[in-house]
């Protein structure tokens, strides 16, 4: 974790606002919401949720690479592709 460093940009697009976020590990979200409380509201959670999608992201990215070596073990990779091409 970065020193908790958020961005934000809520910017009126039409009748909505266009709900722009970037966590302190550099995930990005953008959303549309009706009014400016709203938009503030999901921004708040997004950003609350900043280090369970982290460790989300860590488990998923674990989960392929065991895959990726137990493809390999299998023999079903080559250096550029799998076997599902």
């Amino acid at each position: 974790m970065s020193q908790n460093k958020y961005q934000l940009t809520i910017t009126k697009v039409g009748e909505s606002y266009s709900v722009e976020m970037r966590d302190y590990y550099s995930n990005y979200c953008c959303v549309y919401e009706q009014t400016v409380e709203k938009a503030m509201e999901y921004a708040k959670q997004w950003f609350d949720e900043a280090d369970k999608r982290y460790q989300e992201n860590q488990t998923h990215a674990k989960a392929v690479m065991e895959m990726m070596a137990l493809d390999r073990k299998a023999g079903i990779t080559t250096r550029m592709s799998d076997g599902l091409d």
